[in-house]
């Protein structure tokens, strides 16, 4: 059986931090529930506060940067995608943002995707549910059922994570796992499939 690929995406700005942590248990928690199922996964982290810049530059000149578009291409070429951007203004991020502005459009359409947040207060807890879910169905995302918000007092003073927390990123993992095991793996992205063979070339095609 061929190993499912899990895109973490990661929008938080600090080291350590809480956005890393979150997107962490939440991707642990799917590959232990995909494990359970006898299903092979891997993870890829996508840190975007690495490639702030390169982001910014692929706004402007609609190229990305080699490491960038490498990036983009394993987030786009992924059997599911997690989600995970802090609370700014009362919305994603706009790191997160301009990440999700340079994906392929149509890159996450039929694609399971589990989204998470992190803010200093439980009063941002909503931002789930009006920006992040709307952000992925507009993209023709499969949206995983529960979602996954943490405020500073979930963390119990720590990276400990407080019960509810617990449970409720132990649910959504198993939620993203049942899509994923339901479902065959991405076959490789193949950026030269739609290139004419060199015959069709010589015929003039």
């Amino acid at each position: 059986m061929s190993a499912r690929r899990i895109a973490v995406v990661s929008a938080g700005l600090s080291v350590p931090s809480s956005t890393r942590l979150l997107a962490d248990r939440m991707s642990a928690a799917a590959l232990d529930a995909l494990r359970e199922r006898g299903v092979p996964a891997e993870v890829e982290v996508v840190e975007l506060r690495e490639h702030a810049r390169a982001l910014a530059d692929t706004l402007v000149t609609g190229f990305a940067p080699a490491e960038l578009r490498r990036v983009l291409d394993a987030v786009e070429s992924a059997d599911a995608v997690v989600a995970v951007t802090p609370v700014f203004s009362a919305s994603y991020s706009g790191l997160f943002k301009t990440f999700v502005d340079v994906l392929d459009k149509d890159a996450l359409a039929g694609v399971p995707v589990l989204v998470g947040a992190t803010a200093g207060t439980a009063r941002h807890s909503l931002v789930l549910e009006h920006a992040m879910r709307p952000l992925f169905a507009y993209l023709r995302a499969v949206v995983v059922p529960t979602a996954v918000f943490a405020a500073s007092e979930d963390w119990a003073g720590g990276d400990g994570a407080s019960p509810a927390l617990a449970d409720r990123v132990r649910r959504a993992g198993g939620e993203l796992a049942d899509l994923l095991a339901a479902r065959p793996a991405a076959a490789p992205r193949d950026e030269f499939a739609a290139a004419p063979s060199f015959a069709e070339l010589l015929r003039g095609a």
